[in-house]
């Protein structure tokens, strides 16, 4: 043998055999195995999940409004004989409803002009607007572990105050304005400070202190709207505040003709200042710190029971802001009971489908803007009933209530799930350092 038939090394790897189902295949590139783990990090994470819950919630409409439709019921009776009419009286039920909805909620393509095509848009706008801001305030009690669903309570707090410093005083404008929407929101504060303090000191539940107080506002102000001196208008029986004045009354963004007024740019702004809170603030960090463990932030150093109390200010004062847009944007006309619109309740829909991150509830409260505007021409041009919204409304919840539903229909990646196993072969096929620095010796 010759000395170079001694010396050579045949490498250990070409000894083991070669499965078949891997011959003639070649390991990703680097780039394909990222686009692939980023798109598994994609699928598994909550925001698939809020958006599969949505598609279902959609998809469960549809068959509601099949259903409900008399053409499809007539259809129906003849089906085995012919049944395209069936499927052709679905589609156009399906379709008619859902093309409605979009015309009162995003552009009516049956407008003369572009301006007119599109106040729908700004209708879903105006609508959106307590719908985020309450949505901010229900998300930031989440993230520091408390469930404040007193957000009618707190609406309706809001509302009185805000409501009385809009019509009883005489203000420049701006001033006015500014006053009126900073007593709403320490109104707002206030009244789910009363649970966060129960929480902190008592122990109370806030679920149930909060429900308790919703009842407790709900009467109270429907006391100070019946009083004469009070809330109630001059002159008037009826439970119902004077008008706002002009000068307390948000402005509107692109004049009379559209709805949309100053209060979606206070909304944008909470938005940027709830994600900056939650993200790069110390206080956000101790929210979050609270919320995830609060037994770890008290051996941490962290004063729990003050950050409770200050979660719950913070998210009162959110909702203050909702219940401020609602007799300062909205009515002019004065307001009654039923200021809050549910919209207490919806935002609780509204940061659960955000997944608590504020440019989360800022597209959840926008698509229920959308249903609320929408819904009402979708009823008015097609006769579908409104109460199908609304199912479709309560019917993300339940999907967002149950994720490990929504990923085996879609069949979505669990979070924290071992990377694709091109990834890992592309990673694999990386020689070890050691490797490396032999065979360059």
């Amino acid at each position: 043998m010759s000395t170079a038939d001694e010396h050579s090394v045949v490498p250990a790897t070409a000894l083991v055999p070669v499965p078949p189902e891997e011959q003639g295949t070649a390991a990703p590139s680097d780039d394909e195995a990222r686009w692939r783990d980023a798109f598994r990090r994609a699928t598994s994470s909550s925001w698939a999940v809020s958006i599969g819950a949505v598609i279902l919630a959609v998809l469960a409409g549809s068959v509601m409004i099949a259903v409900t439709d008399p053409e499809v019921q007539k259809a129906a009776g003849y089906f085995f004989s012919r049944p395209s009419d069936m499927i052709s009286a679905i589609g156009q039920a399906v379709g008619g409803a859902y093309a409605a909805l979009f015309r009162g909620a995003v552009y009516d393509y049956r407008a003369d002009d572009f301006a007119t095509g599109i106040r729908p848009f700004m209708q879903s706008l105006t609508y959106a607007t307590p719908l985020i801001l309450a949505g901010l305030g229900v998300a930031l009690g989440f993230r520091a572990g408390l469930f404040n669903i007193g957000g009618q309570g707190q609406m309706l707090a809001s509302a009185a105050a805000a409501g009385w410093v809009g019509f009883a005083f005489d203000l420049p404008a701006g001033i006015h304005l500014l006053v009126a929407v900073v007593a709403g929101a320490v109104a707002g504060a206030l009244w789910a400070g009363i649970a966060g303090a129960l929480k902190a000191y008592t122990g109370a539940h806030e679920v149930i202190v909060t429900i308790m107080l919703n009842y407790v506002a709900f009467y109270l102000l429907s006391y100070l709207l019946a009083t004469p001196g009070l809330l109630q208008a001059p002159g008037s029986a009826n439970p119902k505040t004077p008008p706002m004045k002009d000068t307390a009354l948000y402005p509107k963004l692109f004049g009379d003709k559209y709805a949309l007024h100053a209060g979606f740019l206070v909304a944008l702004g909470a938005v940027v200042v709830i994600w900056w809170l939650l993200s790069r603030s110390r206080m956000g960090f101790t929210f979050r710190m609270v919320g995830e463990n609060p037994y770890a932030a008290r051996v941490a150093g962290v004063d729990v029971r003050r950050k409770t109390v200050e979660a719950m200010l913070a998210s009162g004062a959110l909702i203050g802001l909702a219940g401020g847009t609602q007799v300062l944007g909205l009515i002019t006309t004065g307001f009654g009971s039923d200021i809050d619109a549910g919209i207490g309740f919806d935002a609780i829909t509204v940061a659960l489908l955000g997944g608590s991150q504020p440019v989360g509830v800022l597209g959840a409260g926008i698509l229920f803007g959308g249903f609320k505007a929408g819904g009402s021409t979708m009823q008015a041009s097609q006769g579908i009933p409104i109460e199908i919204v609304l199912v479709v409304q309560s019917l993300i919840v339940l999907f967002i209530a149950a994720p490990p539903l929504v990923r085996a229909i879609f069949r979505l990646p669990q979070p924290g799930t071992r990377p694709t196993k091109a990834a890992k072969s592309a990673k694999d096929s990386k020689p070890a350092p050691s490797e490396k620095k032999g065979a360059d010796a």
